[in-house]
């Protein structure tokens, strides 16, 4: 495929995404920012496509249709909502995702143009979506791995599902108590980021206001009028304080995240992905029959897993299931011939 046919179709496609996000929107302005680079992308597109319908151009353009993950982001953004799903949004190349970060400063338009637009706050475009899924794929792969190298040793079903659960609950608290202390210890730390810049602001306003203005020159807007929106911007100590902590440390006051809510939602993804291997032996099955459906099971919930992961790194889907079945298959199949091998060994 021709770099101009590429072009002309990502266009087409991230205009068609830029309006389902648009029809998702409550937010009146979130809502015309979308409906705007809708309209620069159609624009784009038009561009690519004049250029392919040149006489010396061999390249026939096709009927528009958008991609298979176009259309399932596209459901999932009508479903969740944009805000939900602004990582894999960001994974399809689309912008203006930054409205998402936090509250907009008012008094002045900030980026100024549309190519600006995203630019800012990329990092925090993880979400809760994304943590779940990787979550589930730890949970998965280790306890799946656990189980075949019980089972490979030898063990009786009823030892593999003590092993299988009792992997599935050690591995679920490790991980939730791990995310406790991760995200406790970092929001202590962005609180006293945020306690010393507060401080800051009651004691030298007038140094915070230079320092802020000399941010938005740096960013194309006029020192002048960038000092006129910064002394505005600390007359109202709150708003000052959340626009600081955002530009100067690159934090939101707002938006540090629940210690508990970390941890509960790490256990429950782990778990879930650790359950699955376990599953087949909870149903009784007759051996051989329990360890061949709990391989099918996890090869399955491998292969969705991809899939998934694929959203949010804009890879082939395809691609990325196989990918993800090769490595946990293969984890699981390394593990159930180790665990054959010293069974053999030890009887």
């Amino acid at each position: 495929m021709s770099d101009g046919l590429d072009g002309w179709l990502h266009e087409k496609e991230s205009a068609w995404l830029y309006r389902r996000v648009a029809q998702a929107e409550p937010d009146p302005r979130k809502r015309r920012l979308f409906d705007q680079l809708a309209g620069a992308a159609e624009e784009q597109a038009r561009r690519w496509e004049a250029s392919l319908r040149r006489p010396e151009s061999a390249t026939a353009v096709p009927t528009f249709r958008p991609s298979t993950r176009a259309r399932l982001v596209a459901r999932l953004v009508a479903w969740l909502g944009p805000r939900a799903m602004r990582s894999v949004l960001a994974a399809m190349k689309l912008r203006g995702l930054s409205v998402y970060s936090g509250p907009a400063i008012t008094g002045h338009e900030m980026p100024t143009t549309l190519a600006d637009i995203g630019v800012r706050h990329r990092g925090g475009l993880g979400g809760n979506l994304r943590a779940t899924v990787f979550g589930i794929n730890d949970g998965l792969i280790s306890n799946a791995s656990l189980v075949m190298g019980i089972a490979g040793a030898g063990a009786s079903p009823a030892l593999v599902l003590i092993t299988g659960l009792a992997g599935l609950l050690a591995g679920a608290l490790s991980m939730s108590a791990g995310e406790y202390v991760s995200v406790r210890s970092q929001r202590e730390m962005y609180e006293y980021q945020i306690a010393l810049e507060r401080a800051e602001i009651a004691e030298y306003p007038e140094e915070e206001a230079e320092e802020l203005a000399l941010i938005y020159e740096a960013r194309g807007m006029e020192l002048a009028q960038a000092r006129e929106v910064s002394l505005a911007l600390l007359a109202r100590p709150d708003d000052a304080l959340d626009v600081l902590a955002r530009e100067e440390l690159g934090l939101s006051p707002g938006m540090l995240g629940s210690p508990l809510s970390a941890a509960s939602a790490s256990f429950l993804s782990f778990a879930f992905g650790a359950a699955v291997p376990v599953l087949p032996f909870l149903a009784g099955l007759t051996r051989p029959r329990e360890i061949i459906a709990a391989a099918l099971l996890t090869v399955l919930t491998l292969c969705a897993v991809g899939l998934a992961i694929s959203l949010f790194t804009g890879r082939d889907a395809l691609r990325g299931a196989l990918r993800m079945v090769l490595i946990g298959g293969g984890a699981g199949v390394v593990s159930f011939l180790v665990g054959h091998l010293l069974g053999v060994a030890i009887r």
